[in-house]
């Protein structure tokens, strides 16, 4: 039994309809994407943050405060020093915190009068204040190092133990994601004195449930609050709207707007430090760091691709545990083989390997997770989000078309299971003629030679991994191949004996690097022997297509 059903985590509606739990019951224990949006930035506003002295008496703060008004929650954590993220229970306690908050002294530097939701705190009298007994619970916003981790998933009884051992240790804290909030709700301060109806939203792993402890914040300018003024002067003999400026595309409008966004965060914005315009790019963005978080952030403008698309893996990261912790694996694999990379390149993003995973999971038999086309038929009359549903609907039309989860969720296959069959079938995957389709859920014929081919689900004539080029296609190819091998062939009571590691910390380990012997050994044994016949038959290909090319 797999450790999903020992620990109650079944997928909602299958848990509901064999619990017999009222189904009002069940509608309230999944939030949709747009609802837990609303209340983690309704939070942000509520929330400020404080750099603290070394040695804090975290009562005494807490106490000075709640004079303010109610504290909801609070927690400490490092970044440059110790800074405290406090969420007050009312917006109006920030108002009168700012008015109990002095401005810095000017004898050194002249300061931009700014009155943000960042403080300092210091102490009068360092000397005369009593010392915290206690010491400060700091809440990690960074993973543990990959060497860490090897040695705790060695301590597994099994490797979908690992497996989801790593997601825990991975995957955004409840403080992490407070914060990510946070930042976005500062930015927006500066971004309102322009566009008074704008909000300014976290996307992509931030919030589809994929993040990792440490990842950049990517972040977007929301005008559509703004578009829906246009539609409320319609009554009575008069039509009223406002005059603004026109331009001759909404690429330019884009460039504009961030361009004047990120010179008022560059000149004006506390703690917001190599402001870069990237305006020229396919999306038009500004980066920059943010010092009090500790994030690297990317602003752009309204983008519903992107927000669909953490939408959808927000709705499937929801379905059913096995999906995240497949994907965290996958991840780090990937990265600590060098098949990832943080900075730009020809190499597969985590995006796209997210993507190739939900493919596997639609593909494999019986299926994990349905296709996009399922959810739309699924969704009928209820759907909305341009023909796909929302997750509450989705959970909805699952309540009278259970059968589809059913069978997806009966046939349980451990996560061990599901991580060795990943490696298989990408291992081999025919990319020399497939694409990646999630729409369909199906291989069909490349419309293009980019090497690897994955359709965006809701932009069709674009293919999210056209940076990947062959060299690394094969890379992969050939590590996907080794590491089935591995969990095929090794013996996991041997390895525990010679203290070796198993499993997935095997995987995780640079192959050639844990036991340079055995790994001579096992160039010559089957699996190398697959993977140089790969890399023949790409290269026999390449040269074919080059003959092809000078006939021609």
């Amino acid at each position: 039994i797999d450790n999903d059903f020992r620990f109650g985590r079944w997928p909602l509606c299958l848990y509901a309809e064999w619990k017999e739990v009222p189904y009002a019951e069940v509608s309230t224990r999944k939030k949709t994407f747009a609802e837990v949006q609303t209340e983690r930035l309704d939070q942000a506003e509520r929330t400020v943050l404080i750099k603290c002295p070394s040695k804090i008496n975290e009562k005494k703060l807490l106490q000075y405060l709640s004079s303010h008004g109610n504290v909801k929650s609070h927690f400490f954590f490092e970044n440059r020093g110790i800074s405290a993220l406090i969420e007050f229970s009312e917006k109006g306690s920030i108002a009168s915190l700012q008015d109990a908050v002095g401005i810095p002294s000017a004898s050194e530097h002249h300061v931009v009068p700014f009155k943000s939701r960042l403080f300092t705190f210091t102490l009068k009298n360092p000397g005369s204040q009593r010392i915290e007994e206690t010491p400060l619970h700091l809440s990690p916003q960074c993973h543990i190092p990959v060497k860490d981790l090897i040695e705790k998933l060695c301590l597994a009884d099994s490797i979908s133990s690992q497996m989801y051992m790593l997601l825990n240790e991975y995957q955004l804290t409840e403080e992490n994601i407070k914060l990510r909030f946070l930042a976005c709700s500062l930015v927006r301060d500066f971004t309102c004195a322009y566009f008074p109806d704008s909000t300014v939203k976290p996307f992509g792993s931030s919030v589809n449930t994929f993040g990792k402890l440490g990842s950049d914040v990517d972040m977007f300018l929301d005008f559509r609050d703004t578009g829906k003024h246009a539609t409320k002067m319609k009554k009575g003999p008069f039509e009223m709207e406002y005059q603004m400026k026109r331009l001759p595309s909404e690429r330019l409008a884009t460039q504009r707007i961030l361009s004047v966004i990120g010179d008022c965060l560059d000149n004006f914005g506390p703690g917001c430090v190599n402001v870069q315009k990237i305006l020229n790019a396919r999306c038009p963005l500004v980066k920059f760091a943010h010092q009090p978080t500790g994030f690297q952030c990317d602003l752009s403008v309204s983008n519903s691709i992107a927000i669909r698309s953490s939408e959808l893996l927000y709705i499937y990261g929801c379905l059913d545990s096995r999906v995240r912790a497949l994907v965290f694996t996958i991840r780090c694999w990937a990265r600590v083989h060098g098949l990832t990379n943080s900075a730009p390149g020809t190499w597969i993003t985590n995006f796209s390997l997210t993507m190739m995973v939900m493919f596997f999971l639609q593909r494999r038999s019986p299926p994990i997770i349905p296709t996009l086309d399922q959810l739309k038929e699924l969704a009928g009359k209820h759907s909305c989000f341009c023909g796909y549903c929302s997750l509450f609907n989705f959970f909805i039309i699952l309540k009278t078309n259970f059968s589809l989860l059913l069978l997806m969720a009966l046939v349980f296959f451990p996560l061990d299971v599901l991580l060795g069959e990943f490696f298989e079938y990408f291992g081999n995957f025919d990319f020399r003629k497939n694409s990646i389709n999630l729409r369909k859920g199906k291989e069909v014929n490349k419309p293009e030679s980019s090497p690897l081919y994955i359709w965006n689900p809701f932009e069709q004539d674009l293919n999210i991994s056209k940076n990947v080029n062959q060299p690394q296609l094969e890379k992969f190819v050939a590590m996907a191949r080794e590491s089935a091998w591995i969990l095929q062939k090794e013996d996991k009571t041997q390895q525990i004996m010679d203290k070796e590691p198993w499993g997935l910390a095997a995987l995780l380990i640079p192959f050639g690097k844990s036991n340079s012997s055995k790994m001579k050994n096992r160039m010559k044994g089957i699996g190398s022997e697959t993977i140089r016949s790969l890399l023949d038959s790409l290269k026999l290909n390449n040269a074919n297509s080059q003959q092809k090319a000078v006939g021609k």
